[in-house]
């Protein structure tokens, strides 16, 4: 174990960095894919009501091949510290960039699926040097963003295929006290990072200052024999308002297929997505063209490199598969609680909402008391409620500067 005072200065970090590089022979594997690529007929599915449509998604190939370049992407990612770690034998990558204030608390930032590590990227910096960015240099983290394991640079994962949220979560513990000998540390996360980080709260709430997360969602989540199914199997109840039962109808439609084939058969669908890369581009893409607050057009939120830079990641390092079992996994092997205290999760906890996200007949204005007169609001120990009116799943990249808000404020006076 590293021995390290709970706020560790830059020079004493106890490891060395690993840039990223991707060979030139995956990136010449992956050119031949992509020229060889055999087109379905997509016939009557211009308003994409079938999914992800052949006309933009051969815009995107096409892109891909011509124009994007990864050495860019590599150069940009690697302006940062990276590096390559083994935690209790699971491999662990991270990026890191220093704080820079009187005494940085370190933060570890967890991201989600179809995310990687690199969407932080937008709210690295100014948490990291908020005096560089109009902020107080005494609210200064040191950041780390690790990659899940079985997600991009934390890979291959050949004797862990078990991992889930909560294993995870011990993994994440491990690296921050054992790796890096913080005392105490800090936690944030979106989508499954938030499960992360609220197992995190719950199991080791004596290691946390606060832990900051989108969404608050109950750790049973994936619990339970139908957890592809949002609704329990439940029908749509009658006496709802015509607006409501539309925003029902759309929020299942967003996530129905997405969770059925996680849970039910993620082996099945990694064989087409780990040898095509059109293939699972599309299948990661319809997660950002409906899961993010775009209007209708999703380069509004990422542009055609940002798209490719994150599909890249999850392709140079054949983490598609190792990716999408993590939501089978949560489901076989499910969540039991550490402790039966109440709150469940007992670190104080900092909730981002987004009206994109609003449950049906809940608007924006009544989102976070529609949130405390809720079953969920029970398992957290909350002490900053937020929602913004634009963003959607996506909230440090849609939103990045609300969200760095919203973090400092639950960090303040918990440092």
């Amino acid at each position: 174990m590293v021995t390290e005072s709970p706020h560790t200065p830059r020079g004493t970090f106890p490891l060395t960095p690993t840039p990223i590089h991707v060979s030139d022979d995956v990136l010449a594997d992956l050119r031949t894919r992509l020229e060889l690529t055999r087109w379905p007929d997509d016939v009557g599915n211009e308003d994409s009501y079938y999914g992800v449509n052949r006309e933009y998604l051969r815009e995107l190939v096409d892109y891909w091949l011509t124009e994007y370049d990864w050495r860019a992407a590599e150069t940009a990612i690697n302006a940062y510290e990276h590096y390559q770690v083994t935690v209790d034998g699971v491999p662990v990558h991270f990026m890191r960039k220093p704080g820079v204030g009187p005494a940085p608390v370190p933060l570890i930032l967890t991201h989600g699926w179809p995310w990687t590590f690199w969407h932080w990227a937008k709210v690295v910096d100014p948490l990291a040097d908020p005096g560089a960015h109009g902020g107080d240099p005494a609210e200064a983290f040191d950041v780390i963003v690790p990659s899940l394991p079985g997600f991009g640079f934390s890979t291959p994962l050949p004797d862990h295929p078990d991992m889930n949220f909560w294993k995870i979560a011990d993994v994440w513990h491990r690296l921050m006290t054992d790796t890096l000998g913080h005392a105490r540390y800090a936690a944030a996360g979106c989508d499954v990072g938030a499960l992360i980080t609220g197992q995190l709260g719950h199991k080791y709430a004596d290691s946390l200052h606060a832990i900051h997360i989108g969404s608050g969602l109950a750790l049973t989540l994936f619990t339970g024999e139908r957890a592809w199914d949002l609704t329990g199997g439940r029908p749509i109840p009658d006496g709802l308002s015509p607006e409501a039962r539309e925003r029902l109808i759309t929020l299942e439609r967003r996530f129905a297929g997405h969770l059925a084939a996680h849970v039910l058969a993620p082996s099945t669908l990694a064989f087409g997505l780990s040898d095509s890369p059109a293939g699972m581009l599309a299948w990661i893409l319809e997660r950002w063209i409906t899961w993010s607050d775009n209007g209708g057009d999703v380069e509004s939120v990422f542009s055609k490199d940002d798209l490719l830079t994150h599909a890249m990641i999850y392709w140079v390092n054949s983490a598609i598969a190792t990716s999408i079992r993590t939501y089978a996994n949560n489901n076989r092997y499910p969540w039991q609680p550490s402790h039966d205290r109440r709150p469940v999760v007992e670190a104080p906890t900092g909730i981002t909402f987004v009206a994109y996200e609003n449950p049906p007949g809940v608007t924006t204005d009544q989102r976070v008391r529609s949130f405390l007169d809720g079953e969920r609001a029970g398992w957290y120990n909350h002490v900053n409620l937020t929602v913004h009116e634009r963003g959607g799943h996506f909230i440090p990249w849609e939103i990045p500067d609300l969200w760095v808000d919203d973090l400092r404020r639950t960090f303040r006076d918990r440092r």
